[in-house]
Formats: C-alpha cells, structure tokens, sequence
C-alpha cells in the first residue's frame, strides 16, 4: 500500500510538472527569442539553449531606432509607449480599486431596497461587449477634448474594470463576518471608522487579488486606446501591432517589447504577493 501511494503521488508530481512545462514552454520561447539575430530565430531544430545571445533587439526597440524602415515611416522608440502603458494602468486601477472597494462595502454591509437588482445591474454592463461602446465613446471624447489624453483612457479603463472589481470586492468583504462590525458599533463605533480601521484591514488580500486583476486587464486592453487615441498616446498592446518592416515582421524586436512588458506586472504580482495568495484563499475555510 505504501508503495502504490508513493508510485501514485511521483505520477501525481510528473503530470503536474508536464502540464507547468506545456504551459511555461511558450514564454521560454518567447523570451529566447527576445535574444537572438534575426537569422536564429527561425533554425531548425529550434536553438533553445546554444546561441549567443545578443541586446541588439532590446537596442533597436528601446534605444537605436531603424532609420525608419517601419511602414508609415515610425522607429521603433517603445520607451515612451511602455511609459504610457504604466501610467495608464496604474492609475486606472487605483481608480477602479478605489470606487470598487466603498461601492462594495456599501453592497455588503447596508441594506437598501432593490440592493439584489443593482447587483445584477453592476453583472449585466460587463456582459457588454467593448466593441459596441467604442464607437460611441469616441464622438464622446472627442465632443469633450478627451481624446489622446491620459485621463480619458484611465477613465474608460477604470469603468470598464469597475463592475468586475465591485463583484470580487464585495465577495471578500461578505466573507468577513458581520459580527466583527456589530461588536464594533456596540463599541460606539461609527460606519466609516469600521470600515476603515476595522474591516479594510481584514480585506488586504481581497483588495490586492482586485488590483491584480484590473492592472492586468488595463495593461493588455487594445481597442479602447486603438479607438480614443490617435497620435500622441500609445500603450504597448497597440504599437506591437505595427512592428512590421520592409522585409517582413520584426519578431525579435516585437519578442524584446513583449518580455519588457511582462516586467511591470510581473513586479506588481511580487509586491502583492502575500496578499494576493491571502485574497484568493479568502473565505476558502468555513467554520
């Protein structure tokens, strides 16, 4: 018996560490790719380990530009798109966390008439399809000078985040049980000194699963900025497209934009990561 659980459990261990190999193999690639000349990439067998790998793609993408050789006339200067992207992204899930997290307490803890109704209401506006608002949207922006502009592609990022981050939120604070605020009020504490002092502490971990999420879904949205922008204002899901040259497309370059991409919320997951595994488990254990 002891030997059939430790056969079973090493079959357990092999398929898990094959299906981690099938899905990390791709990025693997990718990120080799990011690393090679342009005549690499292509060999067969593919070269995943013996080649010398080179910046030059990083150069071009980042520093040296290709003497215009993009179609239209464009260089391959991403620095200030992967800018673009940050601050967009950063500061439209602030945004969206910020709004979220007070309309979901208020979901969670007060009791209005029709409470069930506005849930739905909040479920019903994610199911919209982008494309169906995009074009509105710009007459919109443009109507009101929005267009290319930091503020208005935050604002569309944070409302289209919203509804799914005040559904997350507000199942992290109904796992928060109510006897924590009535033992509170009974202490003379007001609704916003619980909330802040009581309850937001105790939901870190649902408030940083949120963020993850909307920082993620900012950082690789494509048709709201390919819409309301136009010239001045480009995030790196929108100018990868256009890495096409003479001779054909630039995969090391695009590759070498790709994996700098990757590092900004990659780096924002390790800053959260104790509260994100604390949000995601939150509620899992029921007494």
């Amino acid at each position: 018996m002891i030997v059939q659980s430790r056969s079973r459990a090493a079959a357990r261990a092999v398929l898990a560490w094959g299906v981690v190999a099938l899905f990390v193999f791709p990025l693997f690639f990718w990120i080799t790719v990011a690393f090679k000349e342009a005549r690499e990439i292509f060999d067969l067998p593919p070269r995943l380990a013996n080649f010398t790998p080179t910046l030059n793609n990083f150069n071009e993408v980042f520093g040296l530009s290709l003497g215009g050789n993009l179609v239209g006339g464009g260089n391959f200067n991403m620095g200030p798109r992967l800018w673009d992207s940050i601050v967009i992204a950063v500061f439209s899930t602030l945004l969206a966390v910020t709004i979220a997290t007070l309309a979901s307490y208020a979901l969670s803890r007060m009791k209005f008439r029709a409470r069930h109704h506005y849930v739905s209401w909040v479920l019903s506006t994610r199911m919209m399809p982008p494309v169906a608002v995009a074009i509105p949207m710009f007459f919109i922006y443009k109507d009101i000078g929005l267009l290319d502009s930091y503020l208005g592609v935050i604002l569309i990022h944070a409302v289209m985040n919203l509804p799914l981050a005040v559904l997350l939120m507000k199942s992290f604070f109904d796992d928060i049980p109510l006897e924590i605020d009535e033992s509170a009020v009974i202490d003379g504490a007001s609704r916003w000194y619980i909330f802040r002092r009581v309850v937001l502490p105790m939901a870190k971990g649902g408030i940083a699963a949120t963020a993850v999420l909307c920082f993620i879904f900012s950082w690789t949205e494509f048709l709201f900025v390919l819409t309301l922008t136009q010239t001045g204002l480009k995030t790196v899901p929108v100018v990868s497209s256009t890495f096409v040259t003479s001779t054909g497309t630039a995969w090391g370059n695009m590759a070498a934009l790709g994996v700098a991409a990757m590092a900004p919320a990659f780096l924002f997951v390790l800053l959260v990561q104790k509260q994100l595994v604390r949000g995601l488990t939150l509620g899992s254990l029921k007494q």
